[in-house]
């Protein structure tokens, strides 16, 4: 997670510049031979990419961009949307892969090309659902494409209920202990764990605090929070354990498989997963390793935990909330289903 809070106001601007920059390369000319059929964005910063050399640089058919961060990502799409590259590999993480996608949408619409993801970053949830390898190599992504296996997948579309031209897609969001969960991995990454072996310190280390806790403690007093769901605003459920106004956790993602085996969501149909903790009541927390895992009591809703699908969700919070791995401020959002993505996979 970065230090600093992402700015939705950038998202605007940045889907502006790539609108500028994919008109203003409409009418120029391609690259000379065939023309490029692939391109790929290497994030040099991303964690398994230190001290590795690109590959395929000269392949004919491959544009390569290293963007130095977001803010240079429109220009590099339009030209790779002028090029008519049929795949956009990504080699990054989950982090990376929310800035190409939010950036993207601007340039492609309903038109994306296949995607790939080669998880190079702290974290790559999105590829445990992909199910790709995790030394995935970008030969290894042009010979599936080749074979033409792909996965659909929807990302989350959120953007403030005041700006929604301020979109940003991404598969996993959270609030409430889930926020502070994201910051004490962080320093799990400084210890040197990192992907399922960080997610397990992380949640082993909120469980323990939320049982041993007082109610003071910043794992157990909750955040201000109003959800709402589907097209009508329908309130989500609420146990009546603890204060209305304020939830525990809240989890949403479109993705199915998660690190560690984590399954939180059951029947979603291919809508929104949702889960929202009322209270951390120790007998639910006590058992909170299993519901994630698919242990489904009936108890649960009563006991105040919530496993929900939509199609949207009316989310306010009174604190940040995170996209994968990074902080967003408080405010009011719609999240819904993003546009329908291809990717390739083994």
């Amino acid at each position: 997670m970065a230090d600093r809070v992402y700015e939705f106001s950038r998202i605007a601007h940045a889907g502006a510049r790539a609108k500028d920059a994919a008109s203003a390369l409409a009418d120029a000319p391609t690259a000379s031979g065939e023309g490029a059929r692939y391109g790929l964005i290497y994030n040099p910063r991303s964690h398994r990419n230190k001290g590795q050399d690109l590959e395929l640089a000269d392949h004919p058919g491959l544009l390569i961009a290293q963007p130095k961060d977001r803010d240079e990502l429109p220009a590099v799409l339009a030209e790779f949307a002028v090029q008519g590259i049929e795949l956009l590999a990504i080699n990054g993480g989950d982090g990376t892969v929310r800035d190409v996608l939010t950036c993207g949408q601007a340039v492609f619409g309903t038109n994306w090309p296949k995607l790939a993801v080669l998880p190079k970053g702290k974290t790559n949830a999105l590829n445990v659902d992909l199910g790709a390898p995790a030394d995935w190599t970008m030969a290894g992504v042009l010979e599936a494409y080749e074979r033409g296996k792909t996965i659909a997948h929807r990302a989350l579309a959120i953007s403030p209920v005041d700006d929604p031209d301020a979109q940003v897609l991404g598969f996993i969001l959270g609030a409430g202990a889930f926020t502070i969960g994201i910051r004490a991995g962080q320093d799990a990454h400084r210890w040197g764990a990192f992907d399922s072996l960080a997610v397990g310190v992380t949640a082993g280390w909120g469980v323990i605090q939320a049982l041993f806790g007082s109610d003071e403690n910043i794992w157990r007093r909750g955040v201000g929070m109003n959800v709402r769901l589907g097209a009508d605003r329908v309130p989500a459920p609420h146990s009546g354990h603890g204060d209305r106004d304020k939830r525990e956790i809240l989890f949403a993602s479109t993705l199915e498989r998660f690190p560690m085996g984590m399954k939180p969501f059951a029947g979603t149909n291919g809508q929104i997963g949702l889960a929202i903790m009322d209270k951390p009541r120790r007998r639910l927390v006590g058992v909170l390793p299993f519901v994630v895992a698919g242990y489904r009591p009936k108890w649960l809703a009563e006991a105040g935990f919530h496993q929900l699908s939509t199609d949207s969700f009316e989310l306010e919070l009174d604190d940040q909330f995170i996209l994968d791995g990074e902080a967003f401020p408080a405010g009011k959002y719609r999240v819904a289903m993003g546009p329908e993505l291809q990717f390739v996979v083994p």
